[in-house]
């Protein structure tokens, strides 16, 4: 699955946009360097529009306008 949209940069006040066809969320991204790595882990960003990384804290969120799609 392709992912060309994710930054691999964040401040205290930027986050990580994804589109809706994103979906799942999950943590590191494929674009961050290998040495940064943690365990992955899926990020709940449907529900709310954003979530926080528990492990490197790199806040996720939609991008304005995303049309997330159900199962």
């Amino acid at each position: 699955m392709s992912r060309p949209d994710v930054s691999t940069t964040t401040s205290a006040n930027e986050a990580v946009e994804l589109d809706g066809h994103e979906l799942p969320a999950f943590c590191p991204n494929p674009k961050m360097p290998i040495w940064s790595s943690h365990p992955r882990v899926f990020l709940e960003v449907a529900t709310t529009g954003e979530a926080k990384c528990p492990y490197c804290g790199t806040a996720y969120r939609l991008k304005p306008g995303a049309v997330v799609k159900g199962h």
